[in-house]
């Protein structure tokens, strides 16, 4: 197998991910990230069975089974009254169905956990302060351009980073965005603050219209992440870290049920985050002659389906194993874009299509849509199914 120097713009979930499993394969990785250090923000992530065979793989399982949550189900409830409308199981039938368990973690626990795995294969691995400003591409090799004048040169470029991604853009231009309708609230909230009983150790999803909450735990239980979606015409940044009134809030989820209610209740009143969610088409093409995309830079996704981050450790997986059955690096990355457009334009349409689904406008739309679907079949045929690390290659 031939071994080159990759290069990966972004040391986010999907960088790190893919940069442990090149590094496994025996490639040489350097990442290369903007930020002055190494840190994740955001709150609750969900890694169903096909991605973590890519992290069983990284030997990573048992730092993830300490930190994270195993669910019990998802369950689909009414907004108002709590009514249970469907659940399917996410405990040990997912891992008996599927060959690894569904796991429920904060999103700064996962990025540490492989940011650590990372520099165990290389202590320098992961490079601060280096802003991605565009790449060179030549017959024999990539070079990666920084804001502050400097470059480095590799074979392979991979950009893993993210929404707005540098890299995507120089050869791809912008992708188009338009804005769903939803904004999204995100908090945490110390379960010591909640009665024991609030809620399931289970993925609640509250349906209603105009809006759904997602809930779950993290952190062995000590903490319920909420993130509340609603309709609205005050479109925002596009950004994780915008804090808007805790008293705005409220007023969005009044009717809600009411351990919604104590949920918000709760919540640090200075600590409420809504970001605007917008939607992108799948593209069919991502990648040059030396240059790819991975993760939100190649196709990304609303958070309606929970695969945003799982996608992006799929990627990592499938491009490191198109890199080991191929001559050549334009040949692997047609191999790897190949094998992944399908699936992950599926995802994000799926992702999309459940916006319409959580938001139906009454109670007999839900139980008559609910009724002729079934949700936990549907996922489990071709959605957690999927091993990166076994399935074929063409």
């Amino acid at each position: 197998m031939k071994q080159y120097r990759v290069l990966i713009a972004g040391a986010g979930i999907g960088g790190l991910a893919a940069a442990s499993s090149l590094m496994k394969a025996g490639h040489t990785v350097e990442i290369y990230e903007q930020a002055p250090q190494l840190a994740e923000i955001g709150a609750g992530i969900q890694v169903s069975a096909n991605a973590m065979h890519v992290l069983r793989y990284l030997g990573l399982e048992e730092a993830i089974a300490r930190v994270g949550v195993q669910p019990g189900a998802y369950v689909f409830r009414l907004h108002d009254t709590g009514e249970e409308i469907q659940r399917f199981s996410l405990s040990e039938e997912h891992e008996r169905m599927h060959g690894a368990p569904y796991r429920q973690l904060h999103r700064a626990d996962l990025h540490e956990i492989l940011a650590v795995r990372a520099r165990a294969a290389d202590p320098g691995v992961v490079r601060l302060n280096h802003k991605a400003m565009g790449f060179t591409e030549s017959a024999d090799g990539v070079e990666l351009h920084f804001a502050d004048g400097t470059s480095a040169r590799g074979d392979l470029l991979i950009g893993a980073d993210g929404l707005k991604s540098v890299v995507r853009k120089q050869f791809l231009g912008d992708v188009p965005a338009t804005y769903t309708g939803d904004a999204a609230w995100r908090l945490l909230v110390p379960t010591e603050r909640l009665p024991a009983d609030l809620l399931e150790r289970v993925m609640s999803v509250f349906m209603g219209p105009e809006g759904h909450v997602v809930s779950y735990y993290l952190r062995a239980g000590s903490l319920l992440n909420f993130v509340g979606c609603v309709e609205t015409d005050q479109v925002s940044d596009e950004s994780w870290t915008q804090k808007l009134p805790w008293d705005e809030f409220k007023a969005q989820f009044k009717g809600w049920h009411p351990a919604i209610q104590t949920i918000i209740d709760a919540a640090d009143k200075d600590q409420c985050y809504r970001w605007s969610l917008f939607n992108r088409p799948p593209i069919r093409n991502w990648s040059t002659g030396r240059v790819t995309l991975l993760g939100d830079a190649a196709h990304p996704t609303l958070p309606y389906l929970a695969q945003g981050a799982v996608m992006a450790i799929e990627d990592g997986a499938v491009l490191t194993r198109a890199l080991a059955m191929t001559n050549s690096i334009p040949e692997a990355l047609q191999l790897y874009q190949r094998n992944r457009v399908d699936r992950t334009a599926r995802i994000v349409l799926q992702s999309s299509a459940n916006r319409e689904l959580f938001h139906l406008p009454s109670v007999a739309e839900i139980r008559a849509r609910f009724a002729k679907r079934d949700e936990g079949e549907e996922r489990n045929r071709w959605l957690y199914s999927y091993n990166p690390m076994t399935v074929e290659l063409n």
